[in-house]
């Protein structure tokens, strides 16, 4: 006996199945790209799959919506349009005892909302009072992003390289404290002109050889006059 006979004498011989029930994927490959996935139902069969089914979702419209498709072997929840078995709607994903949730609620006060990938990419929000945050973090566990609201400061750390692109400008702004660049080595380069500003004082050092060349002219100028000590001053 198919699945549909079966829901069928199931309803005294009518083809509508009302109310919900639990079904496995077992397909989210939709052909026709439309978002839907096969289930079974392991009270019915093993081997049986429904027809296509469409996947509730937040906001789903053209080209928009949250895309969070269930995975072959999740548990979900289905029903059917005014009973017809024909027309099956996922209407969430089901945790169990052997599917667990990515946190649990063990100190009662339900803090944290997260949304865990397959691979563990994460996005944690913490509403733990007074310690309140956002985290952005990958798989790996070494590169995130963290606004940490009670700072009121924003962290990013990489496990190896940070890049920034634009094609337009880039601007650096501390309107109340400093900016700090530590690294093993420092480049900077321009395809134009190079401006170094300061109100006070500008101060560079080495503590081996520092050169500066230019292929053009170089002038100093100092309104109280330029030092220059060395013990071993040579000018060409």
């Amino acid at each position: 006996m198919n699945m549909l006979s079966y829901l069928q004498d199931a309803n005294e011989g009518s083809d509508r199945f009302y109310g919900v029930t639990v079904g496995i994927v077992t397909n989210n490959k939709d052909e026709e790209g439309l978002g839907r996935v096969k289930v079974k139902f392991p009270w019915l069969s093993e081997t049986d799959e429904s027809y296509w089914a469409r996947v509730l979702t937040p906001m789903a419209g053209k080209q928009r919506g949250l895309y969070f498709l269930p995975e072959v072997d999740d548990e979900v929840l289905v029903a059917f349009d005014r009973g017809d078995i024909s027309s099956p709607y996922i209407l969430g994903g089901l945790w169990n005892g052997q599917d667990k949730p990515p946190e649990s609620n063990t100190d009662g006060k339900n803090n944290l909302r997260v949304i865990k990938s397959r691979s563990g990419h994460q996005i944690i929000l913490d509403d733990t009072e007074n310690a309140e945050k956002i985290t952005i973090r990958d798989g790996t566990g070494k590169n995130q992003i963290v606004i940490d609201s009670k700072n009121n400061s924003i962290s990013i750390e990489g496990e190896k390289d940070i890049s920034i692109k634009a094609k337009g400008k880039i601007s650096l702004e501390s309107s109340d404290g400093d900016i700090s660049i530590k690294c093993k080595n420092l480049a900077i380069q321009t395809q134009q002109n190079c401006e170094i500003k300061a109100n006070s004082k500008v101060e560079v050092k080495a503590n081996s050889n520092c050169n500066i060349q230019a292929n053009a002219g170089m002038a100093l100028k100092c309104m109280a006059g330029v030092k220059i000590n060395d013990g071993a001053l040579e000018v060409i």
